[in-house]
């Protein structure tokens, strides 16, 4: 079917399919309507995938697809199938990328189909001079009813200054909008890619399914806190089950994301076991970040979780497995949380779920001993799913690696129900099981650490009435609305992290910003930004500079914490932020603080 919409000096041509594996062999894409001789091999970097349109806080809503780094090399990898190494590397600058591929097919579905539902294609690369503005913006309409838009790189006026690919995005007409995109790329002469075959959905209700999620059942742990949330709820009684972690809690990957993630999704399912008429008993808190570990969660669990004594949760989920890889403290953040929720005078169930990537990667190796020394329940979508991933379908994989993830850090809705499923699992051996006689201990020696048990949020909020903490704002008495949003509970829209922040702009003045608190820990929380505007602050304790923030280390808008100082005893320190020399007429914000008295 040829579309009705033209694109200058491109040809549009209809591509149908479905779920994808790939085999080995060469692809044979579809012929350009002026060349119909011509057939070219190519691969996909999204196939038939999920997008919904986020809002932004500038231009249309959208979804966005990263390139930079190893996201399009792993995309090509994982997804397409790619396995030559030289291939890969073209893909990291613009021109291997001009040497191998020739042109790029993009095809959406949105729910209008052909009747409407146009999706603008946006790609964009980074540029030399301004990594974010002086490389080429190609935009494209795509019609709703999976029509191919072919872009012919060879057709199009790319800017000099490009260096590398950047980021796909589709930018949508409203907020909330939800589509399916798939995106290949078809080689230049002399490059041929894995051939695309049809892969069958996921049976989720086979045996085998179940057989491999009950593999993810770790550790049954002690029971006494969980089965006592369960006959609450069956008696009809409030039950709140409460959930943090980073980006796949919050998530990422699912589409709508505040309903299909793993979280809402276990959370119906225990609803739908243990609730009492209709389950209106049952209540849901999530307080998921996306790239931060246990190091943020800590200090954030009050606030995210019991809402500042608003909430008593009676199951927390902590998913942590794959942000704590920087964690500073290996660990001791994380046991520090488990012990923050297990100490709480309400006895929360505390569930340690260890997620994975697309590698096979997690930090189960170092945090289950916490689970296992504290007697915890714990599990493992790794033990789940990476064993069947390596085999065909002949041999009994159930899903694979394409079908489970969204990109190589979050599950795509299959992923999610997969991991829901698993916490489900946990649910329903905890009903069929005996009640253990007694509770947990938490009074022993720490495996990794608990020195940030009783860690504290410090904000402009939280100020308020401390008289034992002095600050002076100096040049940060502005206040950042920019900030990462995330979707609490079962929000479709964004809610800002720290929103009571100090923000230094050069309307402010270059005077520092100076605080005065007696602690024994101190963790700094500061903003990164891709933006241009933001620059560097040195950061000083007791006059000796400790640390140089760079806000573009991570290039977006995320809550960063670092720990300024840890001290054995609590004493009092003077904190001094005060911009880089090289900086102070940009912007930098200080989010908060974590600190221990």
């Amino acid at each position: 079917m040829r579309a009705s919409s033209y694109i200058p000096e491109s040809e549009l041509i209809q591509v149908e399919g479905n779920n994808i594996d790939f085999t080995g062999g060469r692809l044979e894409g579809p012929a350009a309507p002026k060349d119909p001789e011509e057939r070219r091999s190519g691969f996909f970097v999204m196939f038939e995938t999920a997008i919904e349109a986020t809002a932004r806080a500038e231009g249309s809503p959208s979804q966005e697809v990263y390139l930079e780094g190893n996201y399009l090399t792993d995309k090509a990898r994982y997804i397409g199938g790619i396995t030559d190494e030289g291939m890969l590397a073209l893909l990291t600058t613009w021109a291997g990328f001009r040497e191998l591929v020739h042109s790029i097919g993009v095809s959406v579905k949105t729910g209008t189909g052909s009747e409407g539902g146009t999706v603008s294609f946006l790609m964009q690369n980074w540029g030399r001079s301004s990594k974010y503005e002086t490389g080429t913006q190609l935009r494209v309409p795509c019609p709703g009813d999976g029509t191919e838009v072919l872009l012919k790189l060879e057709e199009v006026m790319w800017s000099g200054d490009d260096v590398s690919p950047g980021k796909f995005a589709f930018e949508f007409g409203r907020e909330g909008e939800l589509a399916t995109a798939s995106i290949i790329f078809y080689l230049n002469d002399g490059y041929t890619a894995p051939e695309a075959t049809m892969e069958a959905p996921v049976d989720f209700g086979s045996l085998e399914y179940r057989a491999m999620i009950a593999k993810s059942l770790l550790h049954s742990g002690n029971n006494y806190r969980l089965r006592t949330a369960i006959d609450k709820a069956i008696k009809g009684e409030d039950v709140t089950i409460a959930y943090i972690g980073g980006s796949i809690t919050q998530g990422a990957g699912a589409k709508p994301t505040h309903t299909g993630c793993y979280a809402y999704q276990s959370y119906l399912q225990f609803k739908e076991l243990f609730g009492k008429d209709g389950g209106e008993n049952i209540h849901y808190v999530k307080a998921g970040v996306g790239g931060t570990p246990s190091e943020l969660g800590v200090i954030r669990y009050e606030r995210d979780i019991l809402r500042e004594g608003a909430v008593t949760p009676d199951i927390v989920v902590v998913e942590f497995a794959v942000n704590d890889e920087g964690d500073e403290t290996k660990g001791n953040c994380f046991e520090s949380l488990c012990l923050k929720i297990l100490s709480d005078p309400a006895r929360p169930a505390v569930i340690l779920l260890f997620s994975v990537f697309v590698n096979d990667w997690n930090l189960q190796e170092r945090l289950a001993p916490v689970g296992r020394h504290y007697n915890l329940p714990m599990v493992s979508i790794k033990d789940a799913v990476t064993g069947q991933f390596r085999l065909s379908k002949t041999e009994g994989n159930v899903i694979s690696k394409r079908q489970f993830f969204y990109d190589i850090y979050h599950p795509a809705n299959d992923g999610h129900r997969v991991m829901a499923d698993c916490l489900g699992y946990l649910f329903s051996e905890t009903c069929r099981s005996l009640r253990d006689e007694e509770d947990i201990t938490t009074a022993k020696r720490p495996v990794l650490g608990n020195d940030y048990a009783n860690i504290r949020l410090l904000d402009r909020k939280s100020l308020t009435g401390l008289s034992d903490i002095g600050v002076e704002a100096g040049g940060f008495g502005a206040t950042d609305t920019d900030l990462q949003r995330v979707e609490l509970d079962a929000d479709p829209f964004g809610t800002p992290e720290f929103p009571h922040n100090w923000l230094h702009t050069a309307a402010y003045g270059e005077d520092s910003f100076r605080m005065t608190l007696t602690s024994s820990i101190l963790i700094l929380v500061y903003k990164d930004s891709g933006s241009p505007e933001f620059g560097r602050a040195d950061i000083f304790v007791d006059g000796s500079l400790v640390l140089t923030a760079d806000p573009h280390v991570n290039s977006w808008t995320h809550c960063n914490p670092v720990i300024l100082y840890q001290n054995e005893q609590s004493q009092q320190h003077v904190i001094e932020i005060r911009m880089a020399k090289e900086d102070k007429d940009k912007c930098f914000t200080i989010l908060g603080f974590g600190y221990t008295v």
